[in-house]
């Protein structure tokens, strides 16, 4: 009970700490900060988005990779599972 207590604490810290979820790198932030006490707000909207492209983008690709390999050795699998299963019956008669 006590380890529950003390994740739950640590994952209400980073829930609540949510603001700096959405930060970017140094060179980044300033330059949208920059371009914000300019009047154009629109650039830190595109420059998150492409962040979170950039950080989507490895994990769909090794997701589908994954995908594929697995449904391919199931395949695979049950052919070997009918091929052993004749070789049995083979034997067997």
């Amino acid at each position: 009970m006590k380890r529950f207590t003390i994740i739950l604490g640590i994952l209400l810290m980073f829930i609540l700490s949510a603001s700096d979820i959405f930060a970017q790198c140094a060179m980044c932030r300033g330059t949208v900060e920059s371009s914000m006490g300019n009047g154009r707000n629109n650039v830190g909207v595109g420059l998150n988005t492409g962040i979170m492209y950039l950080f989507v983008m490895p994990y769909l690709l090794v997701a589908a990779i994954g995908y594929f390999w697995y449904r391919n050795s199931k395949k695979n699998q049950q052919e070997r599972d009918f091929i052993n299963s004749r070789v049995r019956q083979a034997f067997q008669s």
